[in-house]
Order: structure tokens, then sequence, then C-alpha cells
């Protein structure tokens, strides 16, 4: 026979298990506080600009074909960008202690499209390394693309700026606490109910009922034996002053 819960069962249920929920909540949430602020080491991250483009003088114009071929170059310098020769050199004049592989991971070229301009991220723990990191990959590459690709069409844009007070792309501990919040809560939720499904003791009439399927005839209830003695008393000392009023009228 299937069992069915009716929304009052579900808030009571919810109420009886209250304090479980709020305290697996308030771990969570503390946890991933701790976690974000003391453990996670911040990542800070800076980019820099090129632009791919033929330079000309004022009398010569641009023309379509010129900008399409520009236009396809990106692609292609988005990957020499990462590549080796690239990283290699960047890690010697910056003397990095890195291999140009664990570089290449923390570099990200990305370019809009239809767009010359292509963007070079890089993510460090170091807010000031990762500028010189940027900077120094986008002017390695300008003087090297000319050998390379034999066209000298990269500009740079603007470089790679500390600024005053730069602040971690990650960790971001508000969202990591609200995210625990939220997962805390449906735990809670969750383990409420589970204890709920395997408690099977029986506790009052509508249980028996419930589980056993049978209809209940009596109840026995518990008696407070010191509140029912200081009662009697009560009753036997007003049955005495009833009757001695009685005797004297």
């Amino acid at each position: 026979m299937e069992e069915t819960i009716s929304l009052k069962e579900l808030f009571h249920t919810l109420r009886k298990r209250l304090s479980l929920i709020i305290i697996i909540t308030a771990i969570a949430a503390a946890t991933s506080g701790l976690i974000s602020f003391f453990v996670l080491t911040p990542i800070y991250q800076s980019s820099t600009q090129i632009l791919v483009n033929q330079s000309k003088s004022d009398q010569q114009v641009f023309q379509y074909n010129e900008v399409q071929t520009n236009l396809q170059l990106v692609n292609t310098y988005s990957v020499i960008i990462k590549s080796p020769s690239i990283l290699e050199k960047v890690i010697e004049k910056l003397h990095l202690d890195m291999t140009s592989s664990q570089l290449n991971e923390s570099v990200t070229v990305e370019s809009e499209q239809d767009s010359q301009v292509v963007n070079i991220s890089v993510k460090d723990e170091n807010p000031k390394k990762a500028a010189e990191i940027a900077n120094t990959i986008a002017a390695v590459f300008q003087s090297d693309i000319a050998q390379i690709m034999r066209v000298n069409n990269v500009t740079i844009l603007s470089k790679a700026e500390l600024g005053t007070d730069p602040s971690p792309i990650q960790p971001k501990p508000l969202i990591n606490i609200t995210i625990a919040l939220f997962v805390g809560i449906m735990a809670g939720v969750g383990l409420a109910f589970l204890l709920e499904y395997l408690d099977n003791t029986i506790k009052t009439e509508e249980d028996i009922e419930k589980h056993l399927g049978i209809p209940v005839l009596g109840a026995i209830t518990s008696i407070d034996m010191e509140q029912e003695i200081k009662n009697q008393k009560n009753m036997q000392t007003n049955i005495a002053r009833t009757r001695g009023e009685s005797y004297g009228s």
C-alpha cells in the first residue's frame, strides 16, 4: 500500500527537525567561508590588448580583402601567442620558475567575433607578476611575429597595469557562501525527511492506526503522582471544611 504525505505532515517534519536544518546550514556556510578566506589562495588576473592590422601611410587606404586577411590571422596568432617558442622567451626574460606548459595554463587568449583586437589575460597569485607576464608576452610576440610570419602587423593597444588595490578574480567568498547556504538547506531538509522516514517508533494513537492499520480502542495516559496526591489532599481538606461548616450551622 502506497503511503501519502500531506502538506501538514511536511510542515510538521520541517518544524520538528528545524534545529537540525539550521545546524547543517550554519556548518556548511561557516566551512565555505573559512575555506574561501583562509585556505584558498587568491588568484589575480591582468590583461593586455594587441591589434592585428597592417600599418598604412596616410595616402593608402585599407582594402576589404586585407581586413579579412587580418581577421583570419587572429586565430593563427592566438595559437602562436601560447606556443612554447613565445612562452619560453617570456620565462627566460622574467626568470620564471615554471615550464612553458605551466605558463600556458595560466594564459588565456581571446578575441571578439570579427574583431582584430586580441586580449591576452594572465592569472597568477601575484597581481604584479600577472601584469608583467601579460606585457612581456605581448612584447615578445610583437617582436617575433615579423620573423615568424614575415609581416609587421601587430600593435600593442593597451598594456596591463597594476591597480592601487587589485581584487582577486577567485575565490569569491560571497558566492561560495551563498551556494553553501543553498546546499546546506537542501541537505538539511533531505536529512530531516530521511530521519522521519526511518523513524518507525510509535508515539501517538495516530501512529498506531498508520503503521498497524487497526483502530485505537483505548489509551493509557501517564499520571503525575505528586500532583494527584496534592489534588486528593486538597479535596479532603475542602470536604472536611464543608462538613465543619455544616455542623456549625
